[in-house]
């Protein structure tokens, strides 16, 4: 059972920054596929970035204002909210799975076994 925990949420004014962290259990943290996904009311789940072993993706959507990183040392993968707006606005939630995803695959939440609670993200003047 790997345990998944999000911190880093919070409100924010539009244009601002937030750096999200996901740090997920296990000896085997490097080989993990770690995504993030976001909610927002009355809408359907969406990817947002995913942190494979030797390759990471960006939606297209928050290309050029989000950035993901991992750290396998702190078993932790960053997501960095840049230029922020009130579409924004939404539960941000990290997704693991304990090995590699397919490319094609990276999207598909049902890819992912692990889930975290999630942490709210509030962009609003």
């Amino acid at each position: 059972q790997v345990q998944v925990v999000e911190s880093g949420g919070g409100s924010v004014q539009p244009g601002g920054s937030l750096r999200l962290s996901c740090v997920a259990s296990g000896d085997t943290f490097r080989r993990y596929t770690v995504a993030w996904f976001r909610q927002s009311l009355g809408k359907e789940r969406e990817f947002i970035a995913a942190s494979r072993t030797t390759s990471s993706h960006i939606g297209d959507f928050v290309k050029g204002r989000f950035t993901i990183a991992r750290d396998n040392a702190k078993n932790t993968v960053y997501l960095q909210m840049n230029g922020l707006v009130p579409e924004d606005t939404a539960v941000y939630t990290c997704a693991v799975k304990s090995s590699q995803v397919i490319l094609s695959a990276l999207r598909e939440s049902t890819q992912y076994y692990y889930w975290g609670q999630g942490t709210q993200v509030t962009v609003a003047s």
